[in-house]
């Protein structure tokens, strides 16, 4: 048995998910079946919500025993187990090696390689008493089959509801009530040197609690698309992942994420998710079963010190316009090229990836105020945001829950002008994008693949990804009849779900 941690070279160290992989030889039998679950329609989010600043007295706690006991009980250990799945042959471990291909002969003739089936941990947060939890994506990516563990000692089978890898973030569902969960705080009002708590499940030897201080803010570069990272010395490991990082008070301000470690344990280096891009994506996740982002059409870059000397500025802080797309949102509001936008929604923008933030968690179609520096001058400006082109209807994504949807392990995107080029999709063609099959799914095993562009589902017309996701909501049966278009041609497809457990 070896762990295996998803790494991203970052100057010589390692950013580390907190996730540990745990990877066997031999196949496990899981004999649990998961429960049947038919979420209230529409979803409601009973989110306990606290937005008061920390105390800060100065005064130094002598014990957290009462903030542990009063949150521990809302973070829980995540179980997951995946199946085995086909290797590509480029993937196969080895295959580089000449010996490798002597052997087993030429790439043609070489068998399909099983992956072995795979068990993973780490930890999650309870946030609403009737069973929602917020995790890392890297927790649950690929997952089949997800359990949860409570301090209390029970144990639930979990539904994944959506998963947003852009920001790392993943939403679960257990099917109870009355369950211990924990406040969330306002994470933009935490301040440098908060004394926080960090609670997961290190390397699976149970529930620990670690204390330190918030390092710094607004932390970037990890990789994501989305990043607005609190940074902590509070110990964090591989394992705890999702796990919460909270105030003094006990209220979530993070889940914890990664870590940047020349050893692979801690250095007094982790990142956590703030809780108000957490909370923003969980709720698009659960009323959208998507998450909505929205789009100005800009090119934005950081204000360097020769750019701030050139443009007049008296500081650095805000974003620079570098290019503004024709009949974009921007563009009809009147932003041009070399604008610096300082204020987005009543926000102070930091600089580029503040404003990336900012803009994404605008409402498409809803008007927001915003301010630029144009020749040295303010201006404001009114703009309706679209929304960002590409959205996938990412709940798709998640674990596989017969009772609910067809066409799971499928992933579906909207037609948009890059994924046309990409795949050489005609502009006539109208539908949902397949941007991803899991191997081991029915729908693969049907024949579908990403590229796909699905046109119709039981005939009837579909459009976009929303279209899809609807037309494959609480179905009659667990057959589905799929019109495609792929490479110019049209065709359709046979998806039986029928023997799914």
């Amino acid at each position: 048995m070896k762990a295996v941690f998803n790494c991203l070279s970052v100057r010589g160290a390692s950013v580390i998910m907190a996730g540990a992989l745990i990877v066997t030889t031999v196949g496990l039998v899981v004999g649990s079946e998961r429960p049947k679950e038919t979420p209230a329609k529409p979803a409601v989010l009973n989110v306990k919500l606290d937005d008061q600043p920390v105390g800060r007295t100065g005064g130094l706690a002598t014990s957290f025993a009462p903030v542990v006991k009063q949150v521990a009980p809302s973070v829980v250990k995540v179980y997951t187990t995946s199946r085995p799945r086909p290797l590509a042959r480029g993937e196969t471990p080895g295959f580089g090696d000449p010996a490798f291909r002597w052997f087993f002969g030429p790439p043609g003739a070489m068998p399909d390689l099983p992956t072995p089936r795979q068990q993973g941990m780490g930890s999650g947060v309870i946030v609403t008493e009737d069973g929602y939890i917020l995790t890392n994506n890297h927790v649950v990516d690929r997952a089949d089959d997800v359990k949860v563990a409570l301090q209390d000692g029970r144990e639930f089978s979990a539904r994944i509801v959506g998963k947003d890898p852009k920001s790392d973030i993943a939403v679960l569902k257990v099917q109870a009530t009355g369950l211990p969960h924990i406040a969330m705080a306002d994470s933009d009002l935490i301040e440098v040197g908060d004394l926080v708590l960090a609670i997961g499940n290190p390397f699976g030897i149970g529930q620990t609690v670690t204390m330190g201080m918030v390092s710094a803010r607004g932390r970037g570069g990890l990789g994501l698309d989305y990043e607005d990272f609190i940074q902590t010395d509070a110990a964090i490991n591989p394992g705890n992942s999702g796990g919460a990082l909270v105030d003094a008070e006990g209220r979530l301000i993070g889940i914890n994420t990664a870590i940047i470690s020349r050893s692979g344990g801690n250095q007094g280096i982790g990142f956590a998710i703030p809780t108000n891009l957490a909370r923003y994506v969980m709720e698009s996740i659960v009323h959208e079963g998507r998450v909505t982002r929205g789009y100005l059409g800009i090119i934005i870059q950081d204000v360097t010190p020769a750019l701030a000397r050139k443009f007049d500025l008296e500081n650095r802080q805000g974003a620079l316009v570098g290019d503004v797309a024709p009949k974009s949102p921007a563009a009809k509001a009147g932003i041009t090229d070399g604008d610096i936008v300082t204020e987005f929604n009543g926000r102070v923008v930091k600089d580029s990836r503040h404003l990336k933030l900012l803009v994404a968690q605008a409402k498409p179609g809803r008007a927001v105020n915003m301010t630029v520096i144009r020749d040295g001058r303010p201006k404001e400006l009114r703009v309706v945001p679209d929304e960002l082109p590409g959205s996938e209807n990412i709940a798709r994504a998640g674990t596989p829950d017969t009772a609910e949807q067809t066409l799971n392990g499928v992933v579906l995107a909207d037609l948009d002008a890059r994924a046309r080029r990409q795949f050489e999709i005609p502009s006539e063609v109208k539908g949902a994008l397949v941007s991803r099959v899991e191997p081991s799914s029915p729908a693969a095993e049907a024949g579908l693949r990403a590229g796909d562009v699905i046109l119709e589902i039981n005939r009837q017309p579909v459009r976009n990804a929303e279209e899809a996701a609807k037309l494959t909501a609480n179905p009659e049966d667990r057959t589905t009849l799929l019109r495609v278009w792929r490479e110019g041609n049209r065709h359709f497809i046979v998806v039986d779900e029928s023997q799914t457990s």
